[in-house]
């Protein structure tokens, strides 16, 4: 409707490397360019990943209320998670996926991934089947891309295959997760916990995860750096400008 309503429009570009909220097909049908903003945003939603990974692990979040309320003096503290010599299970290995992989075997993590199709001179072994690779790891971390062949990608088979004791990670997009299913296993303790840092009705986040203690929650903080920002804003421009001046497009969607 908002191509129609803007019959000159030419091209869209895009503030972030998603596009499921643009209707592509409608844009290339009305030869309209669609860009994003690729590469210059993965080191740091990577980053958030491993941030989430660590923070549910090691409590950090709820440690730092723990000394905030005045409940250290009464006593330690509960363990955290180790996360050495575990499995990481990747959905997604792109971009983002390949940089938290990356970041993973830094910390003496075994790396496994699931995708449409085996990656080409990847070390890691490959999972066809979601299902099994999440029955076989002990976080399972979602990075691929959003929109509707991903909707739902994890469901009430995905995350009942998952360890009692294992962890989800989401940098990707609410939608890929079933997240009332999520909150009912977070819930009852089915899975150990979450590090969520997108939701399926942003900003809206369910009362159920705000009050679990084994949840690292964080609004949609993927890419968001000074540095990175700067850098994503300059490439929308760019593109804007090698459009108008007739030259190719830096990062073209269409």
């Amino acid at each position: 409707k908002m191509m129609e309503a803007l019959p000159n429009l030419e091209i869209i570009a895009q503030f972030g490397v998603g596009y499921d909220n643009i209707d592509v097909e409608t844009a290339r049908d009305r030869h309209i360019a669609v860009t994003n903003t690729p590469d210059v945003l993965t080191d740091d939603t990577a980053d958030t990943a491993l941030a989430l990974l660590m923070g549910v692990s090691r409590r950090v979040a709820e440690g730092d209320m723990y000394v905030r309320t005045g409940k250290w003096a009464h006593g330690p503290m509960g363990l955290g998670a180790s996360l050495s010599n575990k499995t990481v299970g990747i959905v997604g290995l792109g971009r983002i996926g390949s940089a938290i992989a990356t970041r993973c075997m830094a910390f003496n993590m075994k790396i496994v991934y699931h995708g449409r199709s085996p990656k080409p001179d990847v070390p890691y072994p490959f999972y066809a089947d979601l299902v099994e690779m999440a029955g076989a790891v002990d976080y399972l971390v979602l990075a691929c891309a959003g929109g509707e062949s991903t909707r739902h990608l994890v469901d009430r088979r995905v995350l009942g295959a998952m360890k009692p004791k294992a962890f989800i990670i989401n940098i990707s997009r609410g939608s890929v997760i079933d997240q009332e299913t999520l909150v009912e296993f977070l819930v009852n303790r089915k899975i150990a916990g979450a590090g969520l840092d997108v939701f399926s009705h942003e900003p809206n986040v369910p009362d159920e995860l705000k009050s679990l203690d084994t949840v690292v929650l964080t609004p949609h903080i993927g890419s968001a750096t000074i540095e990175t920002r700067t850098a994503m804003g300059r490439l929308v421009l760019d593109n804007l400008s090698a459009h108008f001046a007739g030259r190719p497009l830096l990062t073209p969607v269409l």
